[in-house]
């Protein structure tokens, strides 16, 4: 019998593109494998967002699928907090897997220490390691951090930890081709792009009357942190637009305070953020809305990503707003029709385009017909089998 070993920080019932995206990866490799192996998810206890939470249990099996999740105490979001988190989940998963045998590791990562953590792993068991990553993780952290000192500490240290997991992968995901530029020096792995994809829960998803909200609405539903930048751009197109929009932000993050510090000392009555809401619920203030936001912010290091999104927004026939650039800026253009592109933090060019707009509602069904979650999990499940 064949043993994967899946590592991954977000699972269900957690939120967030990470969890969507491991379920749906876990269920397709245990379809394919049925009685002849077995898939050993190793994760952490729902903390994506601390507004919200769900009960999740430790230890759980369905059918060929294992499940562990470890407890990784409470944080904010923020680097230091996150970095304290991990060193639970680093621990956990140590201590489960040390009784255990694996003939493929995988791990998917937003933040390197998941691949590093599989890498170990990898070769206690003297097998394959298949790395999915999500995010330029040392590029982003040593941009995002301000601090000249740290970030010169930083940038060196996490590099070499960096060069010695990519190099010795045998394969590489990577959910954007924007990254490859960042890689091309790794000559072991093999490489793939599968990138994420459109879940069924959103295909279908249409509003049926345009503009019919007064005022009207726009939704930004995601992750609040440094990553999206939405402190320097919602409020002041709030304030351009006026009372005849209305913006709506459904989420939690490191920099959520600071957005909602920052619409309260300019007065800005037309934002509204809600916690965070299960998915079924999502998709009502979706087909509420007259537009979907999207941003991220203004550094280099963005330039490279592959929001998911883009995903989510683009099953639907709403208008996309989305201030992103490079790579993103540009699969969008070829991919999205009905979609707004504005450079991160133009607040001036979103409010000129909504002020003039010429509104329409487009379904979108070539993109959701390629960019399928299903089809998507179906390939890369037989890319990571192709190691056993």
């Amino acid at each position: 019998m064949k043993h994967i070993l899946f590592l991954s920080i977000y699972y269900e019932p957690d939120l967030g593109a990470g969890s969507f995206r491991s379920v749906a990866l876990v269920e397709e490799l245990a379809k394919k494998l049925g009685n002849n192996g077995k898939v050993h998810v190793i994760t952490t206890m729902p903390n994506r967002y601390q507004s919200f939470k769900k009960e999740a249990l430790a230890h759980e099996e369905r059918d060929n699928i294992v499940i562990d999740r470890v407890p990784m105490g409470a944080h904010k979001g923020g680097f230091v907090d996150q970095a304290v988190a991990y060193i639970h989940y680093y621990k956990g998963v140590k201590k489960i897997t040390g009784n255990h045998s694996y003939n493929v590791v995988f791990a998917t990562s937003q933040r390197l220490f998941t691949s590093y953590l599989g890498l170990q792993i990898a070769k206690k068991n003297r097998c394959p390691l298949y790395l999915d990553i999500r995010d330029l993780f040392v590029e982003n952290i040593t941009e995002i951090i301000s601090n000249k000192l740290v970030s010169g500490i930083l940038k060196p240290t996490l590099g070499i930890i960096e060069k010695m997991v990519f190099s010795k992968a045998n394969h590489i995901n990577l959910v954007s081709e924007g990254f490859m530029v960042n890689f091309k020096k790794y000559k072991k792995p093999n490489f793939t792009f599968f990138t994420n994809g459109i879940d069924d829960i959103f295909i279908g998803l249409e509003k049926r009357d345009a503009l019919v909200n007064n005022p009207i609405l726009i939704t930004y539903a995601g992750n609040i942190g440094e990553g999206q930048g939405l402190e320097k751009i919602i409020p002041g197109i709030a304030a351009g637009l006026g009372s005849r929009f209305r913006i709506r932000v459904i989420g939690d993050g490191g920099t959520r305070k600071l957005l909602e510090d920052r619409i309260r000392e300019e007065k800005i009555d037309n934002v509204e953020i809600i916690d965070p809401v299960k998915r079924d619920d999502l998709l009502s203030y979706y087909a509420d809305s007259d537009y979907l936001f999207l941003h991220l912010n203004d550094y280099k290091a963005f330039e490279k990503v592959l929001p998911s999104k883009l995903f989510e927004y683009g099953a639907s026939n709403i208008p996309i707003l989305g201030g992103i650039s490079g790579y993103s800026a540009e699969f969008a253009s070829e991919y999205i029709s009905n979609i707004f592109l504005f450079k991160p933090c133009d607040v001036n060019s979103v409010v000129k385009f909504l002020q003039s707009n010429q509104y329409s509602l487009q379904k979108r069904d070539d993109f959701v017909s390629r960019f399928r979650r299903e089809r998507i999990s179906k390939e890369m499940a037989d890319s990571i089998l192709s190691y056993l």
